[in-house]
Parts: structure tokens; sequence; C-alpha cells
């Protein structure tokens, strides 16, 4: 790629006239922003220049290297007319027109709180010194892709067409690799840059979260849905799946942490929900109103501070304030439950710490994560669940911290630290059981299998734990298999019993939850 010069980020031209002109090894357009030294256009210490002011040209960075035009053209599509491409492939980067600063203002806003990703790389989105792209006319590879733009963007385009049958106002969403809780608040949040929200149900269907959102038009469902399908919530995980449902309006009866409707803050929240804070309701319905005939894609200072705190994990369901890592889950079976119990049980969302049952109410306990991001998982994922044959409550509690007993003094074994287990599953950075987190589900995924053990011993040893074997599978190298029980409540006791049983030789079972179906 010799003859493209850098491009420096910020810095003022030397001259008012951008310099573009064809580098005849290539083929392609190269564009000057009036400042090179010879050091990769991605240099960090370049980024500590003022920030350039708003402009209609924006400068994307860090492009992945087999990033197509048509990617770079699909992260402004959503906020507007795209006018104008530029590609440095040597580079990484890409600078890209907009019909109108407006528009750009918009896209940079809502990429600012949502961090865009292109091929699941993130990538670096500011505006261009620059006020207008002006390409070399005779450039061929430029004329070609600013026709093949303008052609996605006519009113006869495929796209319009598209947009224009869009079924439905109604998004299905899938969330995989859901790492860190997705509430309906950042559902809500990560939506609303498309048009107006006006209604969310939240669900777990096939051992995935799902999430079903209704926009006021179709156009926006359809605007978000080639914005957002493929896109992470959050670095590596968290990504998101969307289709359109067949349903054209949503029924929502209360309004509490798993459904909302905007339109409606007066909703009752329902049985052993939690209800919205009265003060929140009206501010729901205050925003809601005023986001209402906004331009799609407009950010509200607001809202972007509640998008960057939900980016950073600072979401807390409505009326239960703070980040506590500690959860209260209450309603236990108390002639059965031990610490032992729930370590094994929420082991399976995060690295519990401690665990005490509380000693004048031992159907409630005190369980502390290694941090508020896994209390909220384990949380979302286990609140309504069967344990002992009753289901269980779990909350965000006021302690910051569990206490041990006192030296000396005998509570009955009801604390138990666990800071310095073995059996944490999330101690290793970037470990695979990152990757496979998923709800409560009557598939159970077995590994460290020892060679000599047949179907047989395993559903021997399952069906003991007092539930029904349905279906079995091994994988191909033995080591590994599922098994499925009958019901939900069969597998949460299974693996409360055998995670970590030792199979001989010792050699300890490991089980979680699965996302598959035999």
């Amino acid at each position: 790629m010799d003859g493209i010069s850098d491009v420096a980020v910020g810095v003022k031209r030397g001259s008012d006239e951008l310099s573009m002109y064809n580098n005849p090894n290539s083929g392609m357009s190269s564009m000057s922003d009036g400042a090179s030294n010879g050091s990769n256009g991605n240099d960090s210490k370049k980024l500590k220049v003022d920030e350039a002011p708003p402009s209609r040209v924006i400068h994307i960075r860090k492009l992945p290297n087999e990033a197509s035009d048509a990617e770079v053209i699909a992260l402004g599509l959503p906020f507007g007319k795209v006018t104008n491409i530029l590609t440095l492939k040597g580079k990484n980067q890409a600078f890209l027109e907009m019909g109108t600063e407006e528009a750009a203002i918009t896209l940079v806003n809502y990429y600012t709180t949502v961090p865009p990703h292109v091929r699941n790389v993130p990538v670096f989105i500011q505006f261009s010194n620059h006020k207008e792209l002006k390409t070399d006319s005779s450039n061929q590879r430029t004329q070609a892709m600013l026709q093949a733009v303008s052609a996605v963007q006519s009113p006869s385009s495929d796209l319009q067409e598209v947009l224009a049958a869009a079924p439905s106002p109604v998004l299905r969403i899938i969330i995989d690799n859901m790492f860190y809780p997705v509430t309906l608040d950042v559902l809500q949040q990560i939506f609303s840059k498309f048009g107006t929200v006006m209604k969310i149900i939240t669900f777990t269907k096939n051992n995935q979260f799902q999430a079903l959102l209704q926009f006021s038009d179709p156009i926006n469902a359809q605007h978000a849905k080639l914005a957002l399908d493929g896109q992470n919530i959050y670095n590596s995980c968290c990504t998101l799946r969307i289709d359109f449902s067949k349903l054209v309006n949503l029924n929502v009866k209360y309004n509490n942490d798993k459904s909302r409707d905007y339109t409606r803050p007066e909703l009752p929240a329902g049985d052993g929900q939690p209800s919205l804070d009265p003060v929140v309701a009206a501010a729901l319905s205050k925003e809601s109103s005023s986001l209402l005939g906004k331009i799609p894609g407009a950010l509200n200072p607001l809202s972007a501070a509640a998008a960057a705190a939900a980016a950073a994990g600072r979401v807390v369901l409505a009326g239960q304030g703070g980040s506590s890592g500690v959860l209260l889950v209450s309603n236990l079976n108390e002639e059965m439950v031990t610490p032992q119990s729930l370590f094994t049980l929420f082991g399976v969302y995060g690295d519990v710490q401690r665990v005490k049952i509380l000693y004048n109410k031992k159907d409630s306990a005190l369980i502390q994560m290694s941090d508020s991001n896994q209390a909220q998982l384990a949380m979302s994922h286990l609140n309504g669940q069967k344990m002992y044959g009753k289901i269980i409550r779990v909350t965000l509690s006021k302690h910051q911290t569990v206490a041990l007993p006192r030296d000396g003094l005998d509570d009955q074994g009801l604390t138990k630290d666990y800071a310095n287990s073995p059996l944490h599953r999330f101690k290793k950075p970037g470990s695979k059981n990152f990757q496979n987190i998923f709800p409560p589900s009557a598939t159970l995924h077995l590994s460290n299998i020892p060679q000599d053990v047949t179907e047989e011993d395993l559903r021997l040893l399952f069906s003991n734990t007092g539930g029904t074997v349905k279906a079995f599978k091994f994988f191909q190298d033995r080591k590994m298999s599922l098994i499925q029980m009958s019901t939900v409540e069969e597998a949460i006791q299974a693996l409360i019993d055998l995670h970590n049983y030792n199979m001989g030789g010792n050699q300890h079972l490991r089980v979680s939850f699965s996302k598959s179906t035999i």
C-alpha cells in the first residue's frame, strides 16, 4: 500500500482542499487529512488531539481486514442517507459521508453509547475534520461504489422495498452467550435509538433469554433489525439475534422486570414481581411521550447517560437500588437446604464467596458473589426457579458483604466461606465457561467422564437423585454427554447432587445446564 498517506485524527488541515488521488498500485482512493509521518493510522498517540467538530463525514478506524464496503455503509444506513464512502484498506480505516450533519451527529451519539462492531470486531467512530468527501470523478471504483450506494437508497431500491414490506412492528430478540444480565431497561435503551419502543415482554424459551419488543412503526423495527442483528451488547458476549415476530401487537398485563407497556405506566406489577417505583413510572411515561415524534436515532442526554450506565453493567431493577454483589434468597426449603447446595447452584452463574443461612429465618440465605454482575446474572436466571420443591425468590441484598461468625462462635454450620474453593468455574480469565452460561433447563451437560463409565452407569446415577432420565447422548469422544431429565426442577436437583461427584480415580464429574435438547 505504498503511496497511501496517513490519516491524522482531528488535526487541523494545512489546506482547505481535501487531497484525494488514485494509488497507481492499488486502484484505491486515498486521502490526506493534512498530517503524515509514516506511522500507523491507528497510532493511539494521535487520539490525544482535540476532537473534530461535528461534520457529515465520519472517520472509522480499526476495521477488520476483510470488512467490505457494504458492511461499512451498513453502519450508517439506519441513521439516514449515505452519500459517499472512501476506504483505506492498508490502514483499516474508512470515511463515510452522510447526507446531513444531523444524521452524522445522531450516528456518532448512538455509537458512543453502543460501540459498533463489524464482523464481531469493535471499531472506532468519530467526526472527521473534513466537511465533505471530494473524490476524483475518474476513479471507477469510487463511482461504482457511489452508484451502489445511491441504488440502495433510491426510492425504488431494495432497501426501501424491504423497509416498506416490514411485516410487523414487533421484533423477536434472542440473546446468545448471556454472560452478563440483559434487563428490559437495557433493551429499551438500545432499541429506542431507532424509534419509539411501545412495549417489551421478556421470557425464557428453549433455555434462552428472549424478548418481544414492539415499535410504534414497522419501519423502525426494520431499521433496528438491520443495524443490531448479530451485534454484541457487551464485549464478546450477549449477542443479539433478531427476527420479526408473527405478532403485530403485544398484550402487556403487568409493568415489572419481565414486561412493560411504556404507553400505560399505571399497570399493576403483578404477582410476586418487583413493582415499578412510582417516580420511575412517571419518568418513563414522561420520557416515552417526549420521544414520540422525534427522529429515530435521536439520543437525548438522559438516555445517553442511562445507556452508558447500562453498558457499564450498572443496571439495577427499578426499586432495587445499589450494586451489591450480595443476594438475598428467600422461600427456601429449610429442612433440605444447606450452604453447600446453594454454593453449587449459584456457582453456575458466578464464583460464590460466602453463604449464610439466616439463624432466625432458616428459609432465607445471603449469598456473596465475586461482583455485582455475577449477582445480577444469578438473580436473573434463578429467581422463580424450584429448589427442593419450593419456588425460590432471589433479590439484591442491601448488604455489601456476608459476615463470618465471630471466633469461637458456633452458628451450627449455617455460614460457609468459599473464597478459596477449587470449584469456582470462572476464576480463569477467558475460560470457556464464560461462553457456556445458560438458564436452568431440563437438559444437563456432563464433562470429565472417565473412559470406562457407560451410558447405563450415568442413567442410574442421575435416576438416584429422584428424577426420571428421559434421554441421553454421548459426545464423540465420550468424555462429555447430554442427559435430559423430565423437568427443570429435577435437573436442578441432579446438578446440586452430582456436580463434582467423584467418579473414581479422582475424576470429578462436571455438570452444567445446556442450551441443547436431545
